[in-house]
């Protein structure tokens, strides 16, 4: 069988390595990219679709900022348009101590140009009259929105193949093994790829890549559970949901131009990892629709349309790993996102493109480097 040779080799097709892909080309690096099905097929085409900055972990915001000027650029870079709407985001609490959280995360966040904005009562009704009497507080960040996931990772990947990116869909992967100074990724067909230089953004399948080159992490996978209303008349702006004490009971949405409300939240089901498949729980769906109308009333009177799923890597300590591997030179993962990273993906393929290009990154993704699940050492008796 042919073999195919590049600078560097990315296993898995979702935003992150399609996004890693363009800008390695960018950089001028000849790339080959590997998709067991489709571009953008698993969890970076199935998820909530949130492009929001607030309410990430203070230390992500550096990386998602840069990923932010990527998506601010979005149709210029790629060619495309990813149905983008900068409308905000609206965090909203229920309780006193609801806003009391809110009121900290908008100072410990203020020197990252998200713009946030603490709303009580009743500026919110003023602004937002479609609130419900629950909602006591929110927390604006105005440059916030939300894009459609189903569009953006396949817009990028083929960006990536006219900047001259080798993409190969429907290619499933057997082995990937370091072969002297090269990686060998070989296909079930007997195709084998090599590169110097391998980056592995394979998402909920990440850890067993990483586990192969000795380097476990704890990550486990689940499915998000998800769906979308009959199209109505175009009134709900800003991306929203309300704080919750009890995970299991959140719900959040999003109004898209065609006037259809897409709702998240209501916690998340098991996956069949070996079948690749995923299912809704009716269950979780009746949670999510007794949970959005104490937010927005209105919505218990629409119909639910379609429901879907997908399969997403959770990692122990919700940070993914990204980074260059701690034992084995020229191999690089970015996955494990924990259910946020449609948001990150454009801006993880810069900055791992950069760190593969240059040997370092101007945004800082120190703390999520895979070496800080290596065992201690054994002492001494």
């Amino acid at each position: 069988m042919s073999t195919e040779k590049a600078d560097v080799v990315i296993v898995g097709g979702g935003i992150m390595g399609a996004s890693a892909a363009f800008f390695l080309r960018q950089r001028g690096m000849s790339v080959i990219l590997l998709e067991r099905g489709l571009i953008g097929q698993q969890a970076s085409g199935v998820n909530f679709g949130n492009t929001r900055r607030m309410g990430r972990p203070i230390e992500q915001l550096p990386l998602s900022n840069r990923a932010r000027e990527t998506w601010l650029k979005f149709k210029e870079l790629f060619g495309a348009d990813v149905e983008l709407l900068l409308n905000g985001h609206l965090r909203l609490g229920l309780t006193p101590a609801h806003e009391e959280r809110l009121v900290q995360y908008a100072q410990d966040a203020k020197d990252f140009g998200m713009g946030m904005q603490m709303l009580g009562k009743l500026t919110l009704r003023e602004r937002f009259p479609y609130l419900g009497p629950e909602v006591t507080s929110g927390c604006y960040a105005p440059h916030d929105g939300h894009a459609n996931p189903r569009l953006a990772a396949p817009i990028i990947g083929r960006a990536a193949a006219r900047a001259g990116a080798q993409v190969f869909e429907n290619t499933e992967i057997v082995a990937v093994e370091k072969d002297g100074g090269d990686f060998r990724v070989t296909a079930t067909d007997g195709r084998v790829f090599r590169a110097p230089v391998a980056l592995i953004t394979a998402g909920a399948w990440g850890d067993r890549i990483s586990a192969s080159f000795g380097e476990p992490v704890p990550m486990i996978v689940k499915a998000p559970q998800m769906c979308v209303t009959e199209p109505v008349p175009y009134a709900i702006r800003p991306t929203m949901g309300a704080l919750t004490d009890v995970p299991e009971q959140s719900a959040y949405f999003r109004q898209v131009a065609r006037g259809n409300i897409v709702i998240g939240g209501g916690g998340h089901e098991p996956v069949d990892m070996e079948n690749r498949r995923t299912y809704v729980n009716p269950r979780r769906t009746l949670i999510k629709l007794a949970q959005a109308p104490r937010v927005i009333p209105a919505l218990k009177h629409l119909s639910i349309i379609r429901v879907w799923s997908g399969i997403e890597g959770y990692m122990q300590d919700s940070r993914p790993a990204m980074g260059p591997s701690a034992r084995v030179p020229g191999l690089y993962y970015a996955f494990g996102f924990s259910g946020e990273g449609f948001q990150l993906g454009p801006g993880v393929g810069d900055v791992m493109a950069e760190l593969i290009h240059t040997g370092a990154t101007t945004t800082p993704i120190e703390c999520y480097h895979i070496g800080r699940f290596a065992q201690p050492a054994l002492q001494a008796a």
